[in-house]
């Protein structure tokens, strides 16, 4: 049933490839667990006092509750799609609630350091220079994923209405509209890459010194080496997410507005990025209010 599941997730929830590897190494562990402490049971047959038993588990070998919750939630999506194929009648996730996290504060890069990295001296007029400029500039200017950013087609850039049109989660569309300047950051990127490197008919904007697809490390390095001048405690693709969330924020953006930016599903996952805002609120307030 576990490879039942997974084909599930993959063609009709259409998650990431990433998201259902965590979720095969979830449930692989989990039947080990099942095969080791209570041999001979499926994990159809297991029960609640079983699940919570290798939660416990979990917990006492250390496992930090962010990753113990995500294996709960692989368990009650494998156990819902088991009762919708009426392979059981009982759910036995129903008891089980997730652990309490601490609230961590996205990390975020600040705007005067932002500056400092954009307008590094190191861009210079080879491909290499132009397309770290282009990757720095299109993370800060319109907060997309990496997974995002990797699979851009030069089709879904709109340079006449400086619009992006990008393929989100769960194959979710978004418009994001850009700033004028990252129109001839675009156009001086694709000039140099026309020039020096051979088309090889895949449409993808970024791309290797080679004409191939760029990867992942890629841009972690990139991204990493660039962000060294800067305070933010990590340094990530993501930290450049979070920081154009932070500074739009900041600037008095509608939080909704950010929310279908960022192509988020729900508001609470936007919120956490108020945290800077609410302490210039804060500020403010104590300068201002005459009972401060």
């Amino acid at each position: 049933m576990v490879q039942s599941f997974l084909t599930y997730l993959q063609s009709e929830k259409r998650l990431s490839a990433n998201t259902i590897l965590a979720y095969e190494s979830d449930l692989t562990q989990f039947l080990g667990f099942l095969e080791t402490t209570f041999p001979g049971t499926a994990p159809e047959n297991a029960d609640y006092n079983e699940l919570r038993y290798w939660i416990v588990q979990l917990v006492e070998d250390g496992l930090g509750a962010t990753s113990v919750n995500r294996k709960i939630a692989c368990l009650r999506s494998f156990y819902k799609f088991l009762m919708r194929r009426e392979v059981i009648k009982k759910d036995p996730t129903v008891k089980i609630k997730p652990l309490k996290t601490p609230k961590r504060i996205p990390s975020f890069v600040k705007e005067a350091d932002m500056v400092r990295v954009l307008d590094n001296k190191v861009f210079d007029d080879t491909l290499d220079g132009q397309r770290t400029k282009l990757i720095l500039e299109l993370f800060y200017g319109t907060g997309m994923r990496l997974s995002e950013l990797l699979n851009l087609r030069e089709n879904q850039i709109d340079l006449i209405n400086r619009t992006v049109k990008v393929l989100g989660k769960r194959n979710k569309e978004r418009i994001i509209p850009f700033s004028l300047n990252l129109v001839s950051i675009i156009e001086d990127y694709k000039n140099v890459r026309n020039r020096e490197v051979e088309n090889r008919g895949h449409g993808l904007l970024l791309v290797t010194d080679a004409g191939e697809p760029c990867y992942p490390m890629m841009v972690y390095r990139i991204v990493k080496t660039h962000l060294q001048i800067s305070s933010a405690e990590r340094k990530s693709p993501h930290v450049l997410r979070h920081t154009y969330a932070t500074h739009l924020l900041n600037k008095g953006a509608e939080i909704n507005a950010v929310k279908d930016l960022l192509g988020h599903s729900s508001l609470a996952a936007t919120q956490v990025y108020t945290h800077n805002s609410i302490e210039k609120l804060k500020k403010a307030f104590d300068l201002a209010h005459p009972k401060a």
